[in-house]
């Protein structure tokens, strides 16, 4: 005998999909590359598409790592950034903290003039001249994050940037502390990966990153070095520590 209050829901394609794509990412090894997307598509029975779909939140999840040329990973947990946002520390500072292993790759340092949102945003006359400092940030020698800061020139000179550098501009000011960082605004946004990041990170145009958009104060509330961090999710788990308000 049937129960007429018992409804059965029936899952939608999207949903198996979305179960059977899970149930095999977790029977994966960290590391280990998933099938080619054709051979995939064609064992889960959906477009290929309909698949990159699928993929890419289980991406924004951390739990997949796509590699331009080489395939889909399985994301390696023991190389995750798993950090709370309360303090503002360089990747070098957490990394030591997390007892993980990074290293800067391609460094690109040039001056730039500055544009109108920039001279706004470092109080600066348009078309003043700004260094701009963008370099990789590999995690195991894997590319996991692409960082872009532009300051003025009196705050740091290319020559600054040379013997002793390891990737952090932050580490650098406040080893120098003239002007001593003092707070940061931070705007975070998830975002498809422009050209110039996918290219520098070995990911395809489009791929889902977390980014940091950033204004670093002195202590007299000037703005000295506006930044960019691209973060691909599978080597960063950010949180936030929250109390609740008072009604």
């Amino acid at each position: 005998m049937t129960d007429k209050n018992i409804t059965t829901q029936v899952e939608s394609p999207f949903q198996r999909l979305q179960r059977e794509l899970g149930e095999l990412i977790t029977a994966a090894k960290p590391g280990d590359r998933l099938p080619t997307e054709p051979d995939l598509a064609k064992q889960l029975r959906v477009s290929r598409s309909t698949l990159r779909e699928a993929m890419r939140s289980f991406e924004t999840q951390g739990l997949l790592i796509r590699k331009q040329g080489s395939g889909t990973f399985r994301a390696d947990a023991t190389g995750v950034f798993e950090t709370g946002l309360e303090v503002l520390d360089s990747l070098e500072t957490l990394a030591t903290r997390l007892g993980l292993k990074v290293s800067m790759g391609e460094l690109h340092v040039e001056q730039i003039p500055a544009d109108e949102d920039l001279a706004r945003a470092l109080s600066v006359k348009k078309d003043s001249p700004l260094i701009s400092v963008s370099r990789v940030i590999t995690v195991k020698g894997q590319p996991a994050a692409f960082l872009r800061d532009i300051l003025p020139q009196d705050v740091i000179a290319p020559q600054d940037l040379e013997e002793g550098f390891t990737g952090s501009v932050l580490d650098l000011l406040i080893h120098r502390a003239d002007p001593m960082p003092d707070q940061s605004s931070t705007q975070i946004k998830v975002i498809p990966a422009p050209r110039e990041v996918a290219r520098a990170l070995d990911i395809q145009r489009g791929e889902a990153l977390l980014m940091f958009e950033a204004d670093l104060t002195d202590k007299n509330g000037r703005v000295i070095d506006h930044s960019y961090s691209w973060f691909l999710p599978g080597y960063f788990r950010f949180h936030v520590n929250r109390k609740i308000g008072i009604i």
